[in-house]
C-alpha cells in the first residue's frame, strides 16, 4: 500500500466532485475541478521548462491557494518540495536554495526583492515563477503563475515512485537548517496509521483510497492557521486535500484570531490546525469576549504541535466547542508520531503527558528502555516509517538515525520520563537543557509552570551564564492583567524545586513567538539582556 502523492491526488480529483470547494485563502475560493485543472497545466509546464523527476521545487510564500496549487503541480510532475522560510533574507534563501540543489523556486511577489537578490547567485535554478501582487513588474528572469497555469487542463500521462522524495526544511536548534528527507510511501504510511488508529478503512490502492475520500460524508474542512511553509501547516493542508477535503487559510500576515473564526462559521469547518497557547489562546479570549459571535458547533478536531500546549487553553475551547478534541501531537520534522495527548469534554490530560504509540522508546543511556515509574529520564526514539536521511549532512543523519536491536530509529534529542502506566511527561529538547551545579533543567518544565501563573499569558526559559552555578535559569514572561512577579514566584515555588526557580526574571507586554507559533527565544534573551 505504497503510494505516490501525486497518483493518488489525481484519483482523487476524478472522483471528488468538481464543484466541491478544495482551497479558501479569504474571499478566494478555488473548487476541485480548477484545483485540478491549474495544477495538470502548472506540472505539464515545469515538465517543458526542464524538470525532471526527483529535482527539487523550492517554495518561498506566504499562505494563499497559488501555495497548494503549486504543490499539487510539484508532486504530479514528480517534483520534490522544498519549504523556504519566507521571513529568510537574501543569505539565508541562496542557502536553502544551494543546499537543496533547487531548479525551480515558486515565491510571492511581496518577497521579490531577496529573490532578485539572489537570482544571479544561484545558478541552479532554471524557473523562477512569481504569484500575487506587488507594486513593479515581474522580473524579466521569472514568469508569473497565472501564464502556466492556464491550458486545457488535460491530466498528465506520468508514471510516479512512491519512492520520490519530500523535502521538509528545519531550523532546528543549532547551526543552519537542515533537509529533512522523506518518501512519499512512509509519509502516507503514517497517515494509514492514523486512519487504522481511528477505524477507517485501509485501502489496498490509489483508487480504493480516492473512492473511500469521495464517499466520506465527514471529509475534513481544515482551518490552518499557521504558516504551510512550516511542517504542521504543511503536513496538516496536504492531509486535507489527500482526504478529498478542503484547506482555508487565512490572509492576514500574523494570525488574527477572528480571521479563524470567521473561516471555521463561513465553511462550517470541522478541523482546525494551531501552534500551542499562541494561536490557541487568542481564539478562547475572542470567543470568551463574543460568544455568539461565530457559529463554531460543526468543529471536531483542534490539532496542536511542535510546542507544549497548557490544558487550562484547551478547556476553555472545548467549553466553546463541546463536540471537539484537542489533539496535542507529540512531533518534529524528523520523527513524526512520537505520541498524542487528547483532551475532551469527558476527560483530560496534563499538559506535556501523551499516549505512547507502537513505535515509540524512551531509552536511557545504554539504549535500553527506561523502567515504567522509574523515575529515570530518557530519550525518545521513534520507530519506522522515519526519513531517509538529512540532505547532504551524513554525520547528523548517522547521529539522528541509529539501529538499536535490529531497528531504525529516529532520536531527534527529546528527552522524558515514562509513567507507570506507560505514558510520557515531556521534558524538552537536550541541547536546550540547562546545567546548574550538575542539576539538569529542562526549560520547557519551567515555562509550563510560568504559563500556569496568574498573568502570564506566554513564557520562555534558557540558562544563563553563572559564575558559581556553570548555568542559572533565566525566564521572560509575557505579562497580562492581575501579573506580579512576587506571585508568580510563590507560584513556582509551590510547583517546582527550589534549583528550577528563575533567578533572572523579566515580564514584558511583546509577544514571545514567531508568526508561525515557534518560541523567539534570541528574541527573548534580546529582552533579557543577555543576547
Amino acid at each position: 500500500m505504497s503510494f505516490n502523492f501525486g497518483d493518488l491526488i489525481e484519483a482523487i480529483e476524478r472522483k471528488i466532485p468538481a464543484d466541491r470547494v478544495a482551497l479558501a485563502h479569504g474571499d478566494e475560493v478555488v473548487n476541485w475541478g480548477e484545483l485540478r485543472h491549474r495544477s495538470n497545466n502548472l506540472a505539464r509546464a515545469l515538465i517543458e521548462r526542464g524538470l525532471r523527476p526527483g529535482e527539487r521545487v523550492a517554495f518561498y510564500a506566504y499562505n494563499s491557494a497559488d501555495y497548494m496549487v503549486a504543490l499539487m503541480a510539484c508532486w504530479k510532475a514528480r517534483g520534490t518540495h522544498v519549504n523556504v522560510n519566507y521571513r529568510y533574507v537574501a543569505d539565508e534563501l541562496a542557502y536553502i536554495l544551494a543546499d537543496s540543489d533547487a531548479t525551480v523556486l515558486f515565491y510571492d511577489a511581496r518577497l521579490r526583492d531577496a529573490v532578485a537578490a539572489v537570482a544571479d547567485r544561484s545558478p541552479l535554478v532554471r524557473t523562477w515563477v512569481e504569484w500575487g501582487e506587488a507594486p513593479g513588474d515581474t522580473p524579466a528572469f521569472a514568469e508569473r503563475l497565472e501564464a502556466l497555469d492556464a491550458g486545457d487542463g488535460a491530466p498528465l500521462d506520468l508514471a510516479r515512485d512512491p519512492a520520490d522524495r519530500f523535502f521538509i526544511y528545519t531550523g532546528g536548534t543549532t547551526g543552519m537548517p537542515k533537509g529533512v528527507v522523506w518518501t512519499h510511501a512512509d509519509l502516507n504510511a503514517i497517515g494509514l496509521a492514523v486512519a487504522a488508529a481511528q477505524g477507517l478503512p485501509i485501502p489496498e490502492d490509489v483508487e480504493q483510497a480516492a473512492s473511500f475520500a469521495a464517499a466520506n460524508p465527514d471529509y475534513p474542512k481544515t482551518v490552518i492557521g499557521p504558516p504551510i511553509m512550516h511542517g504542521t501547516g504543511l503536513l496538516s493542508a496536504y492531509g486535507a486535500l489527500l482526504g478529498g477535503g478542503m484547506v482555508a487559510t487565512l490572509p492576514s500576515r500574523s494570525f488574527r484570531a477572528e480571521e479563524a473564526l470567521d473561516a471555521i462559521d463561513r465553511w462550517r469547518a470541522n478541523r482546525l490546525v494551531v501552534v500551542g497557547d499562541a494561536f490557541a489562546r487568542p481564539i478562547a479570549e475572542a470567543l470568551d469576549a463574543e460568544p455568539a459571535r461565530w457559529n463554531v458547533a460543526s468543529m471536531r478536531v483542534i490539532i496542536s504541535s511542535g510546542v507544549m500546549w497548557t490544558q487550562g487553553v484547551k478547556d476553555r475551547l472545548i467549553h466553546h466547542m463541546p463536540e471537539a478534541m484537542c489533539q496535542d501531537n507529540f512531533s518534529s520534522s524528523e520523527a513524526i508520531g512520537m505520541g498524542v495527548s487528547i483532551t475532551t469534554r469527558d476527560g483530560t490530560v496534563e499538559t506535556a503527558k501523551f499516549m505512547v504509540g507502537p513505535r515509540c522508546r524512551v531509552l536511557d543511556e545504554h539504549d535500553r528502555d527506561v523502567v515504567p515509574g522509574s523515575g529515570v529520564r530518557g530519550i525518545v526514539a521513534l520507530g519506522p516509517p522515519n526519513p531517509v536521511e538529512y540532505h547532504k549532512d551524513s554525520e547528523k543523519t548517522a547521529r539522528t538515525f541509529r539501529t538499536i536491536d535490529g531497528v531504525r530509529y529516529s532520536i531527534p534529542g527529546d528527552y522524558a520520563e515514562v509513567l507507570a502506566d506507560g505514558t510520557l511527561v515531556l521534558l524538552g529538547r537536550g541541547s536546550a537543557c540547562i546545567n546548574s551545579a550538575g542539576e539538569k533543567i529542562f526549560p520547557e518544565e519551567v515555562e509550563e509552570a510560568l504559563k500556569l501563573c496568574p498573568g502570564v499569558a506566554d513564557a520562555l526559559v534558557f540558562g544563563v551564564p553563572d559564575p558559581k552555578w556553570g548555568q542559572a535559569v533565566a525566564a521572560v514572561v509575557q505579562a497580562a492583567d492581575g501579573y506580579a512577579e512576587g506571585a508568580a514566584r510563590d507560584h513556582l515555588r509551590a510547583h517546582l524545586a527550589g534549583y528550577k526557580l528563575p533567578k533572572l526574571l523579566v515580564a514584558t507586554d511583546q509577544s514571545l513567538r514567531a508568526p508561525n507559533g515557534k518560541a523567539d527565544y534570541a528574541k527573548a534573551k534580546g529582552l533579557a539582556g543577555v543576547a
